[in-house]
Parts: C-alpha cells; sequence; structure tokens
C-alpha cells in the first residue's frame, strides 16, 4: 500500500514537471499570460496545432483549503488542504483517422490531502452529510477517470458513449463552483449510497443519447455497479470481478431559452439492480437492532431528481453577465438507502462590476435529511446497549437534517486561474443537534496549466 502511494505522487510530481517544461519551452509572451487559456501558453503555436489535429490536451488543479473558525464538534482550530491534479487528452477522431462524428477521451485524477468536515467539523461516530472541501476523497492515488469513446448517428440525432466513465458525467451533471459539496457536481451520487460513482471513480458504462429537437434531448444508460473499483490501488481496474449489478438511470433534458437567456432542466430517474441491505428492518420484518438479526435484502433500489438552471438577467446588454439561479432536489429509496432526500438552491451573479467582469459572487443553502429509519434504528440501538447519554463512546448519535450554506467570491485572476474565497456554515453537522453549528472559511483554486 506504501509503494502504491508513492508511485501515485511520483506520478503527480512527473505530470506537474512535464507542465514546467512545457512553460519553459513556450513563448515567453503566452506563458503565464492572463489571456491565454493556460497557464503553459501555447507552447510556441504548437499547442493550437495539435488541437487542430483532433488532440486537445488536458492538464488542471484544483486545491482547497478549509479552517474552521467556530463551532463544530472539535472546536480546536485548524486548517485542511485537499487537492486533486488531472492529466489527460481528448482526442477528435475525425480528425485524426477520419473516422465521421467521432471523439475519444482518457483522463486521469490523483488526489491528496485532508478534509476539516472529518477532522473537526463532524462527530466521528457520525461524520458529516456533505464536506467543506468537495475535492477530498476516494483515496490518495492516481486514478483512471474517463477511457471512452463517442459517436453520433442519423445526422447527430443518435448519440453513442462506451468505456469507462462516471454517471455523473452526462445524467445529474451540475457545474462545481461552490467548494462545499451540496452545491458541487452530480448531486446523486453523493446521496444514493454506494451505488452511484461521482468523479473521479469510473465504471464500464454505455450512454445512448437522442436528440428530439434543438432544445430537448432523452438519454439512457448502463454502469457496471462494482465497489471493489473505490478500493484503494483499483484506480486502474478494468475487469467486472466484484460486480453486484448495474445503475440504469435515464433523463429527459430540456435547454430553453427565455428572453433570449440560456436554461437547462432536467429530471431522471435510476434504478440498481444490486442487492441492498434494508435500513431498520431484520430478515423476519422485525427491528434488527432490537433482534440482533441479519437486516433484510431487497433485490434493487431507486430514486430521482430534478435540476433547474436558468440565467435571469443581462448586464447592461450582456449575455455573458447577470443573476444566474439553479436549484437541485434528489428522492431516494426509503427502505434501503441513508439519505431519502435532499434540495439546494444557488443564486450566482456574473460579472458583478464593470472593473471586474469575469468574476463572479454566489451564494447557496441545501438541505440533507436522513432517512428517518436511520434515526429509528439508532434510538432502538441506543435502547437496546442502554445509554441515552450522547457522551457515552457507545452512544449512536441521532441524526436528522444537516444544513449546509456558502457564500463566495470568484476572482478571475486570469483566463487560467480562478481564485474562490468563501464562507460555509453549517447547521447540525452530520444531522446531529448535539453538534455545535459550524463556520468555516474556504479558498478554492482552479487552474488550466
Amino acid at each position: 500500500m506504501k509503494k502504491k502511494h508513492v508511485n501515485a505522487r511520483l506520478i503527480c510530481q512527473v505530470s506537474a514537471a512535464a507542465a514546467l517544461v512545457l512553460a519553459g519551452n513556450a513563448m515567453a509572451a503566452d506563458a503565464f499570460s492572463s489571456d491565454s487559456k493556460w497557464m503553459t501558453g501555447d507552447w510556441g503555436g504548437e499547442r493550437t496545432k495539435l488541437i487542430e489535429q483532433g488532440i486537445d490536451i488536458k492538464a488542471d488543479y484544483v486545491g482547497e483549503v478549509g479552517g474552521n473558525l467556530n463551532g463544530g464538534y472539535n472546536d480546536d482550530k485548524t486548517a485542511r488542504y485537499a487537492d486533486q491534479f488531472g492529466l489527460g487528452v481528448a482526442l477528435d477522431l475525425q480528425k485524426l483517422w477520419g473516422w465521421d462524428n467521432t471523439q475519444a477521451k482518457i483522463q486521469l485524477t490523483n488526489r491528496n490531502g485532508y478534509n476539516i468536515s472529518n477532522d473537526r467539523v463532524g462527530d466521528p461516530r457520525a461524520g458529516t452529510l456533505s464536506s467543506s472541501q468537495e475535492v477530498y476523497g476516494r483515496g490518495h492515488m492516481v486514478r483512471l477517470t474517463q477511457l471512452w469513446i463517442q459517436h453520433q448517428f442519423f445526422d447527430n440525432k443518435l448519440d453513442v458513449k462506451a468505456g469507462y466513465f462516471g454517471e455523473g458525467e452526462d445524467f445529474n451533471t451540475f457545474p462545481c463552483d461552490f467548494q462545499n459539496l451540496a452545491f458541487c457536481g452530480s448531486q446523486v451520487g453523493n446521496w444514493a449510497t454506494n451505488i452511484w460513482y461521482n468523479w473521479p471513480v469510473s465504471q464500464a458504462a454505455i450512454r445512448v443519447k437522442y436528440n428530439i429537437n434543438d432544445e430537448l434531448y432523452a438519454q439512457i444508460g448502463a454502469y457496471n455497479q462494482n465497489p471493489s473499483q473505490l478500493e484503494h490501488g483499483n484506480g486502474f481496474k478494468l475487469s467486472g470481478s466484484g460486480t453486484k449489478g448495474t445503475v440504469l438511470p435515464v433523463e429527459l433534458v430540456w435547454s430553453p431559452k427565455v428572453n433570449s437567456l440560456p436554461g437547462e432542466y432536467r429530471v431522471g430517474y435510476y434504478k440498481s439492480t444490486a442487492d441492498a441491505d434494508d435500513v431498520r428492518e431484520d430478515v423476519n420484518g422485525f427491528d434488527a437492532a432490537t433482534t440482533g438479526d441479519a437486516y433484510k435484502t431487497h433485490s434493487s433500489k431507486s430514486g430521482y431528481w430534478f435540476v433547474a438552471q436558468q440565467q435571469l438577467t443581462s448586464h447592461n446588454g450582456d449575455a455573458t453577465r447577470g443573476l444566474n439561479i439553479a436549484a437541485n432536489a434528489t428522492f431516494h429509496d426509503k427502505d434501503t438507502n441513508f439519505i431519502d432526500n435532499y434540495q439546494s438552491v444557488m443564486f450566482v451573479y456574473k460579472g458583478p462590476f464593470d472593473a471586474r467582469p469575469k468574476d463572479d459572487v454566489g451564494i447557496g443553502a441545501a438541505r440533507i435529511h436522513v432517512n428517518d429509519d436511520v434515526k429509528k434504528n439508532a434510538e432502538l440501538l441506543n435502547a437496546s446497549n442502554g445509554v441515552s447519554d450522547y457522551d457515552n463512546p457507545v452512544f449512536s448519535p441521532i441524526r436528522e437534517t444537516e444544513y449546509n450554506y456558502e457564500i463566495n467570491y470568484g476572482f478571475h485572476v486570469t483566463n487560467w486561474l480562478t481564485v474562490r474565497p468563501n464562507l460555509q456554515y453549517i447547521t447540525h453537522p452530520g444531522g446531529v443537534d448535539e453538534v455545535d453549528n459550524a463556520l468555516v472559511a474556504g479558498l478554492k483554486i482552479q487552474s488550466t496549466f
């Protein structure tokens, strides 16, 4: 395990060194230019030539700081840092090899660091529901995050993608500009326990999309549900050993223009064919916490979601600036899922100041509700163990609802660097009333090499 961790760090360091070498070879006017899309510039024009030939090299970095200012389970103040390096290539196979309407992608990611939510904010017996550093998780290791090929048929009406990738790339998609996990990326993957694997985990998958018209499309997918791919050291696992079932998402996506301003609305449903344990009942239908018998097994679990994003205003006629609203909601199987529902709403104003037209300011609020049967199960477990004092080490904390809030400001320093300081407030961390509400200061750095 230690050797694999060293190898992961070595790959990360080699990737960073390669970026610096490329920067050194770039034209002086291009490298670190605020107008360039990339920190390392256009490599003397070679990068643009590669793109024109169908080879688009991707290299990026996300780093996040979280510091507990007040409250939480442990009010001993400190800070934690977590980050992710990404290295990949997007291929236009029509330009490269003459394969009409065909694209491919290969992507590696490496994550490292620690999470203030785990170390200070949440009760270790219960944890937190969201995370103040969304980039944290899935192990300190290099992962193959994307390995797929995509082709369009029938004048681009039908789009098929196959290979290794995650559900959140295509289904329940959502941007990741906030730092708190409750406002970042595909939310189904955050709350559909142990079945829907978000970035950076990949699994064998196929996605079929049909474009009904310019504003509306429908899609369906099939994703291998294999918990072993979450394990440390399995970042490049391509075999099917350990498969438990298949996750089947379907989604309808509408992208209208409202007063000439863009919007996107998604509604979807997922079903997992893998066996799933009940959160409360035993094999005989009684309370497992009382009887001590094994939990009842269900043959599947399911849920659904809704996502809405709409630009509401422009700024003095400039549609790249203005007020945007977004909302997310997910609902999950009450028999088998730890979280039964989640909702959030966010407001983002892009280009708030004429002197800073590419900056943005955002505010969001999210509610995460724990299944009532999980709460009841903990109450029964405490009664069975004869404990009622929260401070007793064997007490099972009662979890109900956690609320997360974030306000942030994104400084668009250059076209390749955004720095986003933020403040987060977490009410009832982990859904546990006994844990003090927490104030967390954050800083998110996003850079494209």
